[in-house]
C-alpha cells in the first residue's frame, strides 16, 4: 500500500484504521490565531488536554484523524505532533488557506496573503507537502481550501486553482469548507477543471445542504462528500443528515460518503470543561458523537456494519492513500 504523510512521519495506508476526516486539534479564528502567541506553559497544557481527549476516543476504535486546520487558522504542527505522540493517534496535517474573511468575521484575511499569486500559493502548498512545514520536517498530507456563502471570490478562486495544481503534482487530497453548504458543485468543477483528480477531492460540510441532487451531482463527477459537522445542529439537524446519508446509501453512493465532526479540541476562549457542559445539555459536538449516537442511529435504520466500515475506514483510506 502507498504511504501517507502524518505528523510523526510516513505510515502505510493500512495503518489508518477508523478515521475522522475533518477535525481540528488546535484552531483559532481570533486575533490570537498565530500559534506564536501561545506561551510555553499554555502549549504544554493544551497538548496534554488534547492528548487526553484523543485517548478517550480510542476506546471506540479511532486510529487516525485528518486535522483540517489550514495555514491561516492558527495551525501548529509541532503541537499536533506532541498530541499524536502522546495519544498514539495518527494525525495528518494540512496545508492550504481558508475562505476569504471580512470585517464581520473575527479575523480578516491579510492583504499580503490576498496579493499572493497562484504560482506563489502553488509553490507554498507543494513545498509543505514534499519538503515540510516551516523547517519542522513535518509534511502536510492534505490541502484544505474554502469558499464563502453563495459565491467564490477572486481570492478563493486563486486558492482553489493553486490547490488543484498542487494536488495534481503531489497526489495528496483536497478537502474543502463550504459556507452554509453552498458552492460544493462549483468547487468540484473548478478543481477538476484545473487538473485535480476528482477521486482526491472531498467536498465538505454537505450536511448543511438538504438537496439530494446537489450531493449526487458532486459524486457523479467522481468526488467524495463529507457529512463532517455532526453535532453542530445550527443549519440543520443530525437526524436529517442521517436521513440523507441513508437515502444516498440506498441508491448506491456509500463509497463516496465520509463522516466527521469539524470538532476543535483546543480553541482559545473555551475549555474542555465548558465543552463537556455543552454535551450535558444535548449539544453533542464531540469526537465521540458519531460513535455514540450517529452510527447506532444508522444501524437502527438498517445500515450494515460493512457499510459503516466503508464510510469510516475504506473511504478515508481511499481518499488519503491514492487507492
Amino acid at each position: 500500500m502507498s504511504e501517507i504523510n502524518t505528523v510523526m512521519g510516513p505510515i502505510s495506508a493500512d495503518k489508518l484504521g477508523i478515521t475522522l476526516i475533518h477535525e481540528h486539534i488546535h484552531c483559532s479564528q481570533s486575533e490570537q490565531a498565530d500559534s506564536a502567541c501561545i506561551s510555553f506553559d499554555e502549549r504544554k497544557s493544551a497538548a496534554a488536554e488534547c492528548a487526553r481527549v484523543l485517548e478517550e476516543v480510542k476506546s471506540y476504535g479511532l486510529a487516525s484523524i485528518l486535522d483540517a486546520t489550514p495555514i491561516d487558522l492558527g495551525r501548529d504542527v509541532e503541537l499536533i505532533k506532541e498530541v499524536s505522540a502522546a495519544s498514539g493517534i495518527n494525525i495528518v496535517c494540512s496545508t492550504g488557506f481558508y475562505r476569504e474573511t471580512y470585517e464581520h468575521d473575527s479575523v480578516i484575511t491579510h492583504e499580503t496573503q490576498k496579493r499572493k499569486t497562484v504560482d506563489e500559493m502553488y509553490e507554498l502548498f507543494t513545498r509543505e507537502i514534499t519538503r515540510g512545514i516551516e523547517g519542522t520536517g513535518i509534511k502536510a498530507g492534505a490541502i484544505k481550501v474554502g469558499t464563502g456563502n453563495g459565491r467564490i471570490s477572486e481570492y478563493e478562486r486563486k486558492v482553489l486553482t493553486a490547490a488543484a495544481r498542487a494536488q495534481k503534482d503531489t497526489g495528496v487530497p483536497i478537502i474543502t469548507h463550504t459556507e452554509a453548504g453552498t458552492m460544493g458543485l462549483e468547487q468540484a468543477e473548478l478543481l477538476i477543471s484545473e487538473g485535480a483528480d476528482p477521486k482526491r477531492i472531498m467536498i465538505g460540510h454537505r450536511g448543511a445542504d438538504t438537496d439530494l441532487r446537489h450531493h449526487i451531482n458532486v459524486m457523479d463527477k467522481g468526488g467524495n462528500i463529507a457529512f463532517d459537522r455532526f453535532g453542530i445542529e445550527i443549519e440543520t439537524t443530525d437526524a436529517l443528515r442521517e436521513a440523507i446519508i441513508i437515502g444516498l446509501i440506498g441508491i448506491g453512493y456509500a463509497d463516496r460518503i465520509i463522516m466527521s465532526h469539524d470538532y476543535i479540541v483546543n480553541q482559545p476562549g473555551t475549555t474542555l470543561e465548558s465543552r463537556k457542559a455543552w454535551k450535558a445539555t444535548g449539544f453533542n459536538w464531540s469526537l465521540e458523537h458519531i460513535f455514540e449516537n450517529v452510527i447506532p442511529a444508522l444501524k437502527k435504520a438498517g445500515i450494515t456494519d460493512d457499510t459503516i466500515d466503508t464510510m469510516t475506514v475504506k473511504n478515508p483510506r481511499r481518499l488519503l492513500a491514492r487507492e
